[in-house]
């Protein structure tokens, strides 16, 4: 999936005078910098992850609302990690080696990811104030059938909402000679940025403006309660973990889609901007590409703030293995 496009923009021609510099320092970044970032988030990523989901699978009993939004989080992450190796190889040798499917498939997974956990973060977040304002899970968002009913749903959204970019990274964009273009880079700039800022608006701001929502509640509701608690400790930490939602969502997911639409713009003829400006937008744009999949490493730190006693029963089911394998040894 390597990004390099001949765009002559309105108004000038681009030659080998132009930026010479920048043209090494993009590819520099595609070559090293994206290759490294995306080994970094497969190494941490698919550690934290694997022990989530089989730590959920094998210590947890108890299966609350919460644990099932962050259970399909952990699958959303788990899918997207294994699609990195190609990512990895196909940065660091310069070129994609794995046809057009691949190329669609991945392209579609990262995506898919990226939204799936943006939902997930969104329902953790109303979970969570539910969980403050009804201690005993007697409303019915907080049922596990519901969990599973609208977690299904979810998953369904969101492949409909993204079955557009499969036609926007169409064969000329991956070969098994050429280049796996990401996204922003494919398709007609016209089409694709009208569907971006659409799916910006759906699929990121509204959700983030939903989890804002109830922050801001869950604020005030303990506010409110704090001064007739003697110990608010339990109450801090479901606000804690929408605080965590939120901030993932300003810091890593912000500057991924303000600038995907901006270098979608700047393809289009009637932005003629100037190469080096086209240089810097391909080069800011190619940083803050795995800066937004980060979330995949964050992610299990929730696992570990629900407050539902997982890390105290992964940690007696680590050391009965543990126990297990020195008796073996023995």
């Amino acid at each position: 999936m390597h990004v390099h496009l001949n765009t002559v923009p309105a108004g000038g021609i681009r030659g080998p005078l132009d930026c010479p510099h920048w043209d090494l320092t993009e590819k520099s970044l595609e070559k090293y910098y994206l290759s490294t970032m995306y080994a970094l988030e497969f190494i941490f990523g698919f550690t934290g992850n694997i022990i989530v989901v089989f730590g959920y699978i094998f210590c947890l009993n108890n299966w609350k609302s919460g644990n099932i939004y962050l259970f399909n989080l952990a699958l959303s992450d788990f899918a997207f990690l294994c699609t990195i190796p190609m990512l990895v190889t196909s940065y660091s040798k310069g070129k994609w080696m794995y046809g057009d499917f691949w190329c669609k498939t991945n392209r579609f997974l990262l995506h898919f990811n990226l939204y799936t956990s943006i939902i997930f973060l969104t329902f953790i977040s109303i979970d969570r104030y539910m969980l403050i304002i009804h201690p005993f899970r007697d409303h019915f968002l907080q049922k596990s059938k519901v969990a599973v009913i609208l977690s299904v749903a979810i998953w369904i959204w969101v492949i409909l909402e993204l079955l557009p970019i499969i036609l926007f990274i169409g064969p000329r964009d991956a070969t098994p000679e050429g280049n796996c273009t990401d996204y922003a880079s494919s398709g007609k700039p016209t089409e694709s940025l009208i569907y971006s800022l659409i799916l910006t608006l759906i699929a990121f701001l509204i959700p983030l403006c939903v989890m804002s929502f109830f922050y801001m509640k869950t604020r005030i509701f303990l506010k409110r309660r704090r001064e007739h608690l003697t110990n608010a400790d339990p109450l801090e930490k479901p606000l804690m973990l929408i605080f965590m939602a939120v901030g993932i969502f300003s810091l890593l997911f912000t500057p991924y889609h303000f600038m995907r639409n901006v270098r979608i713009a700047s393809r289009m003829a009637s932005w003629k901007v100037s190469p080096c400006v086209e240089s810097i937008i391909k080069m800011v744009y190619i940083i803050t590409r795995p800066i937004a999949f980060l979330n995949s490493v964050i992610n299990p730190v929730f696992y570990f703030l629900m407050g539902d006693h997982f890390r105290e029963m992964l940690m007696i089911k680590a050391r009965h293995l543990l126990k297990r394998i020195t008796l073996c040894q023995r």
